[in-house]
């Protein structure tokens, strides 16, 4: 019987928190030298060498890590410089890169101290309620808007809609989903035709919800049945490839060809000045070709890019050139990497099975991670004790308080 078996299971459980600190320590200095190498990539702007939208992108995309951990890491080697004491608690293995991270992204400029003091006993969450809690100094100057934004959580059997507005905007929204809920109830009221039995449920806020888009939507169709007030019109000499908006400026030439490719506009071209007729009506995807698209590709066709919305069907072979509206010549791609395409940054052929990408260099984007077996030994440090566990005693937490800005002479 292995030593293992005749050890009581008080005491195996000791040996797993043994072994699994002792790597812990090593992950986390692992996670301190790519972090040096990171910020080597963003202070050197190497990253605009690889094609990917941001240092968080290739970071997720090489490492195959989530865009979660990549925002993490991005942040440490960003401000590299400014948190000298946390980062080197990670080097040797005593912080996360999840708890340096939580500090990198939001902690005030000079609170390395403190806070390389607080993350050896706070867990990420309490890092997280402790950056929170530092006062912020007002910011000269005309403040941002509040922000503003609907994410969208697909389930199984049913979606998730988080939706973040301003107060104001917040209000008008209220008062909106609540007229059309009292409308509801009103007419739940006054239906007689049904018996107790057979009523439907009584109307509630998502009845409400519902009853709001679709009054929008009518709204939108009654007022605008074709879209003629939202039509792009492009002006196209197809002799010298020179484009023109209506009654407005030349585009560049990839400015020209995306356009061209998917977005909502009317082509129409010319010869000698001289309108000579509109373009094929096949040069926008349809919505049952859209559907297509998405159903074979679920994410921007870029590799390392794993962008779900607001994707673009691009023509591999560009529409001006002949290229047909075909699922063979499309590819989803994120509004990123399309408009990078026609810069000229990056460049894609088909067909679209046999899709390649290639950045500016002329080298191939590849989709795969750069995780390989290691050829060396793991870092020698001493075994991570990790956060205490202890719960916070907000009522007694000072938090980081930023030096006021020295006097300037009048």
């Amino acid at each position: 019987m292995s030593s293992t078996a005749e050890l009581m299971p008080i005491e195996r459980l000791e040996q797993v928190f043994e072994e699994l600190a002792e790597l812990a320590g090593q992950r986390n200095a692992i996670d301190g030298r790519i972090v040096d190498l990171i910020a080597e990539l963003d202070h050197g702007n190497l990253c605009g060498f690889t094609g990917a939208r941001s240092v968080a992108a290739v970071v997720a995309w090489k490492l195959g890590t989530t865009a979660a951990n990549g925002k993490a890491i991005a942040a440490v080697a960003h401000r590299i410089s400014e948190f000298p004491r946390c980062v080197a608690a990670l080097r040797e293995g005593r912080l996360s890169v999840d708890q340096v991270g939580v500090i990198a992204s939001r902690a005030g400029e000079g609170s390395d101290e403190h806070y390389a003091e607080l993350a050896s006993v706070a867990s990420v969450s309490q890092l997280r309620t402790a950056v929170k809690l530092e006062p912020r100094p007002p910011t000269p100057g005309p403040q941002p808007d509040p922000p503003r934004s609907i994410h969208k959580s697909p389930g199984e059997d049913s979606t998730s809609w988080r939706i973040t507005l301003p107060n104001e905007e917040a209000a008008t929204f209220d008062a909106a989903l609540q007229s059309h809920r009292d409308a509801l109830v009103a007419d739940y009221e006054n239906d007689d035709s049904d018996s107790a039995e057979n009523a439907p449920p009584f109307p509630n806020t998502v009845d409400a919800f519902m009853s709001l888009v679709e009054a929008g939507w009518d709204s939108d169709v009654a007022r605008r049945p074709h879209g003629q007030r939202t039509t792009v019109v492009v002006h196209v000499d197809v002799e010298q490839r020179i484009a023109a908006l209506h009654l407005g400026p030349l585009l560049s030439d990839g400015d020209r060809q995306y356009l061209t490719c998917d977005a909502t506009c009317e082509v129409w071209f010319e010869r000698d000045g001289h309108p000579i007729g509109a373009g094929r009506t096949t040069r926008t995807i349809s919505r049952r070709l859209r559907r297509a698209l998405e159903h074979r590709d679920a994410t921007c066709a870029v590799p390392g890019c794993t962008a779900t919305r607001g994707l673009h069907a691009h023509h591999i072979q560009h529409w001006e050139d002949g290229g047909p509206t075909e699922l063979t010549n499309l590819v989803l791609l994120c509004p990123y990497h399309h408009r990078a395409h026609h810069r000229g940054e990056i460049t894609i052929t088909g067909p679209a099975h046999q899709l390649t990408v290639l950045d500016c260099d002329g080298d191939p984007l590849t989709p795969g991670s750069l995780a390989r077996p290691p050829n060396h030994p793991p870092p020698n440090v001493p075994p991570c004790p990790g956060p205490t566990g202890e719960k916070a005693q907000w009522r007694w937490y000072n938090p980081f308080e930023p030096h006021a800005p020295p006097p300037t002479d009048n």
